[in-house]
């Protein structure tokens, strides 16, 4: 088998595959004419994987899934897919990204977590009953971990069925609407938004300090929590800020959040972008 991942995977996803003892290749991030060099210049016999994410928490960007499921078409590859950071949020039920995009049935396996939406803890794949079978039989990292709690299986359960439903529905689309809202006020204020269209706001500071600074008097001063993301987590120089409204907050958090980013950016004199008259 040979696994070939996104440049930008998960950490967890990275440690995994660095744990596989056959070949990797790592393909540039969301480079698909890269991705199909590698898979052409490999044995056309070799079995094959491609792992990537459906939305990339950093940046809060989107996979392409279909060209993926192309490329995994053209050169008989299975398709592995991280849903971490959309399962509850995205699709009419809340499958993930792939259900929105009606790709669901292209996928081979799909990982997600019970934790984030779901509001509990632990992870899952759902795949063909073999597949699930042989990660069940060979898998250590799920062997030899202790079974989760009857009680938190239970609470995703319920969560998963609320989810599915119009209310759950509902949810979806108010925080969406909290995103956009916030992205608009903070772009509104010349300050580094990162928008991919998703739901994760990140806030380019660029300097390590500052990140850590900013984080820190939000939750001091303003009764804000907000995690900064610094090295190695991201690259030098890419510092930022991760906003991630909820369908939840309510207008009046939302003007907290942007007032506080106001007077801590001017604190800190970091510098805003051009505003367009």
């Amino acid at each position: 088998l040979i696994i070939y991942s996104d440049a930008l995977n998960h950490a967890s996803m990275i440690e995994g595959i660095k744990r596989f003892d056959g070949a990797k290749r790592i393909f540039r991030h969301n480079d698909l004419d890269h991705l199909r060099e590698l898979l052409e210049a490999d044995d056309p016999q070799a079995p094959k994987l491609i792992a990537f994410e459906s939305i990339y928490s950093m940046d809060g960007d989107v996979g392409p899934i279909k060209d993926i499921c192309d490329a995994a078409d053209d050169f008989n590859a299975l398709t592995y897919i991280d849903e971490v950071h959309a399962v509850g949020m995205y699709g009419p039920r809340g499958a993930g990204v792939a259900e929105r995009d009606g790709l669901m049935h292209r996928i081979d396996i799909i990982n997600g977590t019970m934790a984030k939406a779901f509001g509990v803890f632990g992870g899952y794949i759902a795949a063909s009953a073999k597949m699930v079978d042989a990660v069940r039989s060979y898998a250590p990292g799920f062997i030899f971990t202790t079974s989760l709690p009857p009680a938190v299986a239970a609470g995703c359960a319920a969560s998963i069925a609320f989810l599915k439903t119009a209310d759950g529905q509902k949810l979806r689309d108010m925080q969406q609407s909290h995103a956009r809202i916030l992205k608009a006020r903070l772009k509104g204020m010349g300050l580094p938004i990162i928008d991919h269209g998703t739901h994760i706001v990140p806030v380019h500071v660029g300097d390590p300090v500052h990140c850590k600074m900013i984080s820190d008097m939000l939750l001091e001063r303003y009764g804000i929590y907000v995690q900064p993301i610094n090295f190695p987590t991201v690259p030098r120089g890419t510092e930022r800020l991760r906003f991630t409204p909820s369908p939840v907050h309510d207008p009046k958090e939302i003007d907290r959040v942007v007032i506080a980013m106001d007077q801590l950016w001017a604190h800190c004199a970091l510098n805003r972008a051009e505003l367009t008259a």
